[in-house]
């Protein structure tokens, strides 16, 4: 970890005569960038993988209606008809795995008052005026909601919030658009299948719990991480 905070304290060095004091927020964001281009043909390869899904609707159509009494049997004939298609169930969840041990190693970085030894001088970096080692526990309580670090976080939050409603409404619309139940015997639905569709158009809301509890410098790496992939899915998937 010592080696990444060099490496992150170096960055911040070149940067600090555009960014001044902010130079090590920044230096996140663009780590962020960095990692999200090296991510970049996993979530190409995601996407084709679920455009190949949507095209084999009608042929799992076809499997329900000839094992829908059958559950197990319908199971094997569906995962035999991906590995047949080469198409993989799990594709669109690689990109966020890959990007896991990332925001770990961040927010480990800001979490920890000592590296090596040695006191850890990342700590004393700011964004405008919130520390990156700080969480907004620390703004409500240093100045208020509306306080100098108080703000940062709110126009943190209302990036989130704009980011979040641009995914409901996105995620909404492709749900209507494949819009198909999936029936295991005499027109029942898989359990929690109903749930599960009613809360998926409201995950990307869950950031902002994520962006309040852990340090600022992971929180940039959430919200920098969030409005790429927002982007990016929007121009992968149109």
């Amino acid at each position: 970890m010592s080696v990444f905070a060099n490496l992150v304290e170096q960055l911040a060095q070149l940067l600090e005569p555009l960014f001044h004091a902010s130079a090590a927020a920044a230096a996140i964001v663009l780590f962020t960038a960095f990692v999200r281009l090296l991510v970049h043909p996993l979530s190409r390869a995601a996407a084709r993988g679920q455009k190949a899904r949507t095209e084999l609707q009608p042929k799992i159509a076809e499997l329900r209606k000839k094992h829908g009494k059958n559950p197990e049997r319908l199971q094997r004939a569906v995962l035999d008809l991906h590995a047949e298609e080469k198409v993989s169930p799990l594709a669109g969840c690689l990109p966020g795995l890959f990007q896991l041990p990332a925001f770990f190693l961040l927010y480990h970085l800001f979490s920890n008052r000592t590296i090596g030894g040695e006191a850890n001088e990342l700590l004393g970096h700011e964004l405008l005026s919130a520390p990156l080692g700080h969480r907004w526990a620390d703004a409500l309580a240093d100045g208020g909601a509306f306080g100098a670090a108080g703000l940062v976080y709110v126009a943190l939050f209302a990036l989130v919030a704009a980011v979040a409603v641009f995914n409901y409404r996105r995620t909404k619309r492709m749900m209507a658009a494949n819009a198909a139940p999936v029936p295991v015997a005499d027109g029942e639905q898989v359990p929690g299948m109903g749930a599960m569709k009613k809360v998926m158009p409201f995950m990307s809301f869950f950031t902002l719990i994520t962006v309040a509890v852990v340090p600022l410098a992971a929180a940039l790496y959430v919200v920098t991480s969030t409005t790429w992939s927002a982007v990016e899915r929007a121009a992968l998937y149109r």
